[in-house]
């Protein structure tokens, strides 16, 4: 696609739109290149209601754990 761009200046930038309730994607493995710094800004943004489709739930306190907590 010409024009199309996926590089941002920041985690809220790539987080732009997001909002409760809505269906996210997480790659990595297990605790494996996780999209870590993205999931710790969403858990400060205080989304809720998502729904997460990924190989693993993280850990108490890492990962998809942490927004688990929420």
């Amino acid at each position: 696609m010409s024009g199309f761009n996926k590089v941002v200046k920041s985690y809220d930038e790539a987080l732009e739109g997001l909002r409760d309730d809505m269906l996210l994607m997480v790659g990595g493995f297990g605790l494996c290149g996780i999209p870590e710094n993205l999931i710790n800004t969403i858990y400060t943004k205080g989304v809720k209601g998502l729904t997460c489709i990924s190989n693993n739930a993280g850990v108490d306190g890492f990962g998809l754990g942490r927004l688990l907590e929420k």
